[in-house]
């Protein structure tokens, strides 16, 4: 039995709560579906997925203003649809089709969406959180109030360029917040085997100025509520905020990870403690849901992935010439 951590007392409004919940389902199916579409040789490259983790996105760019920046890792499904990406864009470019969020060329770990300020998955461990800190430093510089929200995983803390992006973030008081999903595993290694320090709030914001906070990412209105401090924070000048968001996820570092290094009691005792029941027992407490609303979100979201998957299966591959496109700021022009 699911046992939630929230307190009685919502942040948020009976039709966004139930909205949250909605966008975790939305992503632990779209998840589920493209390992099974994996599996089929439908899906090519890498696929790593998010399954577990989905009250951390959902929760956090909830509290976000439209025009604030959200830019991530490679395990990237979970935030572009909770950042509002349609899932028919997001499996069309699963299958690498034309009418993919990234026109096909990306796959599972480059989703973009610029018109919704989501600003890509990024393929190597790090190299995105210095670009977080530039999207901080053009909104303070234009005055515009904007926050960059930015997530990596526990093993992007070992990476350095995070380290130089933190220092510049707190010696500038850049409107950013950096969200660290500690999943307990940096690919295959456990969190006590590449840290030397286990709380990650004292690698984190501290030592550069900025306040480090953990939070149980797996309560997604905890998750919200230290988000939302976080952005009020930034917006008023105060600086970066840095947050460990505590998690677990249920698959593998990727799709060919056969996790060894974890034991089956480890993974059905994190399942305890699954974000969407959680959220389920909560919002039936409030008397938001019953068996009946759930039955029918449910379906609701089976038609919705279902749908998408026609969609991308169906839509056309990109044209040849796309190869040359999207490589420079100029275009490409191929040598006779």
């Amino acid at each position: 039995m699911a046992h939630a951590q929230t307190e009685a007392k919502p942040i948020v409004e009976r039709e966004q709560a139930l909205d949250w919940l909605r966008q975790m389902l939305v992503i632990r199916r779209f998840e589920e579906r493209s390992a099974m579409l994996y599996q089929r040789q439908k899906i090519g490259g890498f696929c790593h997925l998010y399954s577990g983790q989905e009250a951390c996105a959902v929760g956090s760019i909830g509290v976000l203003r439209d025009d604030d920046y959200v830019i991530t890792a490679y395990r990237d499904h979970g935030h572009a649809i909770a950042r509002g990406m349609e899932p028919r864009a997001g499996m069309a470019e699963m299958l690498g089709k034309a009418a993919g969020c990234s026109k096909g060329k990306g796959g599972s770990m480059h989703f973009f969406q610029a018109d919704r300020n989501f600003m890509g998955g990024h393929a190597i461990v790090g190299s995105h959180i210095p670009l977080a800190a530039g999207f901080a430093f053009a909104s303070k510089y234009r005055g515009d109030e904007k926050v960059t929200l930015c997530f990596f995983g526990d093993g992007a803390m070992d990476q350095g360029a995070l380290h130089e992006a933190f220092n510049m973030a707190g010696l500038w008081k850049l409107p950013v917040i950096y969200v660290v999903e500690n999943n307990l595993m940096s690919m295959g290694t456990h969190l006590h085997r590449h840290s030397a320090v286990l709380d990650l709030t004292r690698r984190g914001g501290p030592p550069y100025g900025f306040p480090g906070v953990a939070v149980d990412a797996n309560d997604i209105e905890a998750m919200a509520e230290v988000t939302l401090e976080a952005a009020n924070r930034a917006r008023a000048g105060e600086g970066p905020t840095f947050i460990e968001a505590k998690t677990y996820r249920y698959r593998g570092h990727s799709m060919s990870d056969p996790m060894k290094y974890r034991t089956k009691e480890e993974l059905e005792k994190a399942r305890e403690r699954d974000p969407i029941a959680l959220y389920e027992v909560v919002l039936r407490e409030r008397g938001w849901v019953d068996d009946e609303s759930l039955e029918l979100m449910q379906a609701e979201v089976k038609e919705l992935i279902d749908e998408a998957i026609r969609f991308a299966e169906e839509a056309p591959e990109p044209e040849l010439d796309e190869v040359y496109t999207d490589i420079t700021v100029s275009p490409y022009i191929p040598q006779e």
